[in-house]
């Protein structure tokens, strides 16, 4: 008789040790499970200059939906951008103004597959008023004119010389460029009395400057697109801020601001 006691008593302790388990198991499954939000922690978002305003604007709302998101700007010429990036510079996302520039990151295997955001238009911008009377591309040409553009490798600088193809208009500019935000602190200053920035700089800039509207058959579309640095240590936050720039609050701010949609 002793064996099946002994043999009774091993089932028993076996029957307490699974239940223990089990008890254990289950109270895993009943904590809470809800995943944290992934858009939190520190951001080094690269970013367009002309992004400047509507980036910020994202910013500012992203972070009161969580205070815990920390996300440091570098504005810069889209090209200074990616020079700096294939320098190893650490980053986590990238925006640039226009396909060229990020085609040569995706290309290199520094980046995700971009998505397009945003797009834009060109505009003359000259002093407050328009005291030089500019009406077109034309009057650029003008020898009473100083003007001011962006460098060819800039985004920007690029689009102007197209339009400028368009018109069949020849500039000679007095200074180049290596971003929007300088070319137009030029005219706001007086140092220039014109310049070619996108619709959105002169509107970000308010009374310091005026616009001049380039027509749609002289105009480029500039197609604004944004990708996660393969090198990223916060890659989850990355693809979270990519999709609210894509289609969440940094959509509403950069439609807010006067970019197209994607």
């Amino acid at each position: 008789m002793l064996r099946p006691a002994r043999l009774l008593g091993g089932i028993a302790v076996a029957a307490i040790a699974a239940g223990c388990g089990s008890s254990g198991t289950g109270s895993t499954s009943t904590s809470p499970t809800a995943s944290p939000n992934p858009l939190n922690g520190p951001l080094t978002v690269f970013a367009a200059a002309s992004l400047t305003e509507a980036f910020n604007d994202a910013k500012s709302s992203l972070q009161r939906e969580d205070p815990s998101l920390s996300i440091t700007y570098s504005f810069a010429g889209s090209q200074q951008l990616v020079s700096q990036i294939q320098s190893g510079a650490p980053a986590d996302v990238i925006a640039t103004a226009d396909t060229k520039t990020m085609t040569a990151l995706v290309s290199a295997g520094l980046v995700d597959a971009s998505k397009v955001f945003a797009h834009n238009k060109l505009e003359i911008v000259v002093a407050p008023g328009n005291p030089k009377g500019v009406k077109g591309l034309a009057d650029l040409a003008r020898s009473d004119l100083t003007v001011v553009l962006e460098d060819p490798s800039v985004p920007a600088g690029n689009f102007a010389r197209q339009a400028l193809t368009k018109a069949n208009i020849t500039v000679n500019p007095k200074s180049l460029e290596l971003d929007v935000k300088s070319e137009l602190q030029k005219v706001a200053m007086g140092e220039a009395d014109a310049g070619i920035v996108y619709v959105t700089d002169v509107t970000a800039a308010g009374t310091t400057v005026a616009g001049v509207p380039i027509p749609d058959d002289q105009n480029v579309i500039a197609t604004y697109p944004i990708a996660v640095v393969k090198a990223s240590t916060h890659l989850k936050a990355a693809r979270a801020f990519v999709d609210e720039i894509v289609s969440g609050d940094g959509q509403k701010a950069l439609l807010a601001r006067g970019f197209l949609g994607p």
